[in-house]
């Protein structure tokens, strides 16, 4: 299907608006994300409360943000790690959808702030979202969370990262993870697919933007070959929790997010691929200005809903006599 024209329109006037991360200083490209996606990604929903802290973890204090929708009951969770390339993005950048999320969602989200690179190298990043994860999970009485429906997620590298935990909770036995959602996901550290030679420029993400991504987060390029750097290099599957994969066509991402799809579904791990025919990537925090976006990310936080209530009736059923 041909490219939403709203989609087109604002890819055109990023492109003119700013220069390309790769040709940018950090701190000049970490404010054009900030100011994009202010100026792309409309008004923030209502919630009931959003709250800063701090997580003490083992190499540093890790930013948390938490969103709290209206309600007196035990929630759901969503530990949200945003995209951004491991490079740019963060609590601000991402929070009108963390607001939408838990608003029509019915979730407690905690956004997490985690190391950016070039400062801090793979597996910083990664484990600092294990580290919060673990924290969620601790605290889930705190946080007026049920601790036996926490999801994680995230858009572009932060997908990297959400599958990346669900991997590592698998192999270091905690905490239970019971959904991933994973947004046009980074996977694999490889230029070489049909997808990424297809939109290697033109398109809101490009290949050349994708090789400085990985530069900068990989010491060597020998750590892409880790499965927390690369999930879809994981020999096994099997053990990680049932996922929404969302995926644009007009994207260099496009295929290994397909293929991490297929490869969890012939495990055996349940798995729903949404593919958007019409749409860039990073539509996520551009639906002030791309209607389709808009409907997809509402889509997205029904989804959650749907799927997390759906396991704690099944989980009360369970415990029935």
């Amino acid at each position: 299907m041909p490219l939403d024209s709203q989609a087109k329109q604002l890819m055109d006037w990023i492109a003119a608006q700013y220069p390309p991360v790769y040709a940018t200083p950090v701190e000049e490209a970490r404010r054009n994300f900030r100011e994009r996606t202010r100026l792309t990604d409309g008004a923030p929903e209502p919630v009931a409360r959003i709250g800063d802290r701090a997580i003490r973890a083992p190499q540093c204090d890790i930013p948390i943000r938490v969103y709290t929708p209206e309600g007196n009951e035990t929630f759901p969770a969503l530990i949200y790690f945003h995209g951004g390339g491991w490079v740019i993005g963060g609590l601000d950048t991402h929070q009108n959808l963390c607001c939408e999320l838990a608003r029509q969602g019915r979730l407690v989200v905690v956004a997490v702030d985690y190391s950016l690179a070039p400062e801090h190298k793979f597996p910083r990043a990664v484990e600092d979202c294990y580290a919060a994860t673990q924290w969620v999970a601790a605290h889930a009485n705190e946080l007026r969370i049920d601790p036996l429906r926490i999801a994680v997620g995230g858009d572009s590298a932060g997908g990297n990262l959400a599958a990346a935990v669900c991997l590592m909770a698998r192999d270091r036995g905690g905490p239970r993870l019971d959904f991933q959602l994973l947004v046009y996901p980074v996977m694999d550290h490889n230029f070489d697919t049909a997808s990424y030679h297809e939109y290697a420029s033109g398109c809101s993400l490009t290949r050349e933007a994708m090789m400085y991504y990985w530069d900068q987060y990989l010491s060597a390029k020998e750590d892409g070959q880790n499965p927390y750097a690369s999930p879809l290099r994981a020999g096994d599957l099997r053990g990680t929790p049932p996922a929404l994969i969302v995926t644009a066509e007009y994207d260099p991402l496009r295929d290994e997010g397909r293929a991490y799809a297929q490869k969890l579904q012939e495990v055996g791990v349940p798995v729903t691929l949404r593919h958007c025919e019409t749409m860039i990537h990073g539509f996520l925090t551009m639906t002030g200005k791309i209607d389709e976006a808009r409907r997809i990310r509402q889509e997205i936080a029904q989804t959650l809903r749907n799927t997390l209530c759906a396991q704690a009736a099944e989980s009360m059923t369970a415990v029935e006599p």
